[in-house]
């Protein structure tokens, strides 16, 4: 009977040992979820910029491919914009916290 009473202390135990590491991972992962989506953001326009660059160089300004990547480019904005509250300006280096990118010369002109 008392080898019955330590394994339900046991089990017991690996419970607690168990709920508490998934609860601390839960936790972590949802700690590093902005991060991602900050990261995710400042690559989706830093790829979208420089596919725009290269479109107006390759292909002229005014061409389809470089109309394309500047819907892309306002898309990304808007994006992360919606997720975040701020957009990452590849050619400043810099995040912006106002919705200011069609008041600025974005467009590489």
């Amino acid at each position: 009977m008392r080898h019955r009473g330590n394994l339900r202390g046991s089990l017991a135990t690996w419970k607690v040992i168990a709920g508490t590491g998934l609860l601390a991972g839960g936790l972590a992962l949802f700690a590093a979820t902005p991060s991602a989506k900050a990261d995710d953001c400042q690559e989706r326009l830093a790829h979208a910029d420089h596919k725009l660059h290269e479109a107006i160089e390759h292909h002229g300004y005014e061409s389809k491919q470089a109309t394309h990547w500047r819907h892309e480019l306002r898309e990304a904005r808007e994006y992360c914009w919606q997720h975040g509250h701020r957009w990452w300006d590849a050619d400043g280096n810099r995040w912006h916290t106002d919705r200011d990118w069609d008041d600025r010369d974005h467009d590489h002109r």
